[in-house]
């Protein structure tokens, strides 16, 4: 077959298949275009999924006759100052978009110069344009897309469904509406209005931002992130970790205002919280990379979702850090939902007939007193003589963050008052990161302590979980776990760490075993290594079901206090519970 050169529609036809994937894509295109004209107010109506109507209006400065003409012509853009690509300060700036739009839908533009006496409009359908003609228009400039795909019908099978290409093109929105809280966005989708209100421009106005976007908890359970080094700024919001989602649809991150889903980034943030989430739970984070232009690639993919930094280790290293540092400083704050539910969710109920006595198996029929008492039993209580011997020290600790002990519930929770209200504390879940910050700090300066077991413990295994262990003996020896080959299908103990004290060594050994027949040797040793500490402190920890003494209650929350990252176990999950009195007397009616 020779070599043709293509007709103009089908090329602006190829293009528009590299640009337009979806309705998302034209939504982005066109509130970024509304954005570098320098709008305050965007306003965005989609019909149909975007299939059927995208109009996005602004207060921008607007475009002249010459302009309007130039702007559904290919290659043709107002966002670059020079020939220079990777200088570029703008969303938009290939030139591409509104003739690609186009090719594939019926477009109109209308636009009106800020003090210009007249609006124009201009009309492009299936890539033949119309002439320039008045229009009625206060400011700005709206762009209105209808039909997208009815000239490239094969398109449209493979679109999704109604809702979800709308979803798609509302987190489009909201990627950019973080980006500027400087500007005010209305989206009208079918029966649905959103509205995200002009916002300022300093930390404040982001975590309003933020909050505006994926709800009102995000404020309260943030914390700012900032960083500089060798000219790459970072700044943001990271959500604390128990303050987790079950996907990452919640990650916003952004390279010089510019949304991107980037790989380094993605990396750097699960590198981040990388001992405090559990598998499965996504961290909730607003990040903000800034940058020389000429450090980093915006002009690697025709939907500019992505982006290439000269220095990638440098990006990753500064947001990594930075991540640890804030969240580490958050050490003591645990996510506020799950107060905040116990609070919303109490309501007055009708009084309850006690009289009759209760229902509920295994409590006593008799009556309040009986039944109040038969509770209050339930609780390990201080006897009378540690209350009298702590009786000097709980007022005091009563000023501390996680204040005094006053009793255990099932074995398992420390119910500790506070100046301000109590706090519910899991006793392993806190043990477990205290142990766990212990085996990491022990690992990095001079080694893990052992203790050598009087009687070595044998435990047996599958042949290959044995072979796993033994091939990793040398790495488990650097965390005070230190196993022998014991014939087939076996492994004999013969040191384990000393924060572990008197350990399960059979249970211990067979987790371990599991666990690392999945590592990962694509990560670096440390990483395996604080993986496998992680498993260990889980079972070296008090464990639920113990009734500790007063004193080991304060002991622990007073070591709490002194441990970072205190707030959430290993796995992600909260270490405590804290209620305020205001809260506690809005559940009975006192607010």
């Amino acid at each position: 077959m020779p070599v043709r050169q293509l007709p103009e529609n089908v090329v602006n036809r190829i293009a528009a298949g590299e640009v337009i994937e979806r309705p998302a894509s034209v939504v982005k295109e066109l509130v970024e275009n509304a954005i570098d004209a320098g709008a305050t107010r965007v306003e965005i109506v989609i019909s149909g999924g975007g299939r059927e109507l995208i109009r996005v209006s602004d207060n921008g400065a607007g475009m002249n006759a010459e302009d309007l003409a130039l702007s559904v012509e290919r290659h043709a853009t107002s966002k670059l100052d020079s020939e220079d690509l990777l200088n570029i300060s703008t969303l938009g700036f290939r030139g591409e978009a509104l003739p690609s739009i186009g090719a594939a839908a019926r477009l109109s533009i209308a636009t009106r110069v800020r003090r210009s006496d007249a609006a124009l409009e201009i009309r492009v359908e299936g890539g033949e344009k119309s002439q320039i003609r008045p229009a009625s228009l206060a400011e700005g400039t709206r762009v209105e897309v209808r039909d997208l795909f009815y000239a490239t019908p094969a398109r449209l099978k493979f679109l999704k469904s109604e809702q979800a290409e709308t979803a798609a093109a509302i987190d489009v929105i909201r990627r950019l509406a973080l980006a500027r809280p400087d500007i005010a966005f209305t989206i009208a989708a079918g029966d649905r209005v959103i509205q995200y209100p002009l916002r300022g421009t300093d930390e404040a106005g982001s975590a309003v931002r933020l909050a505006d976007v994926i709800g009102g908890d995000a404020r309260a359970n943030t914390m700012p992130v900032n960083a500089e080094r060798n000219g790459v700024r970072l700044s943001g919001l990271a959500g604390l970790p128990t303050f987790s989602k079950a996907n990452s649809l919640s990650q916003y991150l952004f390279v010089n205002g510019r949304p991107v889903r980037d790989k380094v980034l993605m990396g750097a943030l699960r590198g981040g919280y990388a001992d405090l989430l559990h598998s499965g739970r996504y961290p909730v984070a607003a990040l903000f990379i800034e940058l020389d232009p000429h450090e980093v690639d915006v002009n690697v993919h025709p939907a500019k979702a992505e982006v290439r930094f000269r220095d990638p280790g440098l990006v990753r290293a500064i947001v990594v850090r930075a991540l640890q540092e804030a969240l580490s400083g958050g050490a003591r704050r645990t996510a506020t939902t799950g107060a905040d539910r116990l609070v919303s969710f109490a309501r007055p109920q009708s009084a309850p007939n006690f009289s009759s006595g209760w229902r509920s198996s295994g409590a006593p029929r008799g009556g309040l007193a009986e039944a109040a008492q038969a509770a209050f039993e339930t609780i390990a209580q201080p006897s009378a003589d540690a209350r009298a011997d702590l009786a000097p020290v709980l007022h005091a600790d009563l000023e501390r963050p996680l204040g005094a002990a006053r009793a255990q519930l099932h074995e398992t929770y420390i119910v500790a008052q506070t100046a301000d209200g109590l706090v519910i504390v899991d006793q392993h879940a806190a043990h477990e990161r205290i142990v766990y910050e212990k085996l990491k700090h022990a690992l990095a300066e001079n080694g893990i302590s052992r203790q050598m077991l009087l009687v070595p413990a044998v435990v047996e295994l599958d042949d290959p979980d044995t072979a796993a262990l033994l091939a990793r003996a040398d790495e488990l020896a650097k965390l005070g776990l230190v196993l022998e080959p014991f014939g087939q299908g076996a492994v004999l103990v013969r040191e384990t760490p000393a924060l572990l004290g008197d350990a399960d060594t059979q249970n211990l050994v067979r987790d371990l075993a599991e666990h690392i027949a999945e590592w990962d040797d694509a990560l670096p040793l440390e990483r395996n290594l604080l993986a496998v500490a992680s498993r260990i402190s889980c079972h070296g920890s008090v464990r639920a079901g113990r009734r500790l003494k007063p004193e080991e209650m304060n002991a622990l929350l007073r070591e709490m206090e002194r441990t970072e990252n205190a707030g959430q176990c290993n796995h992600g999950r909260p270490t405590y519970i804290e209620l305020k009195l205001f809260d506690i007397e809005k559940l009975f009616g006192r607010r």
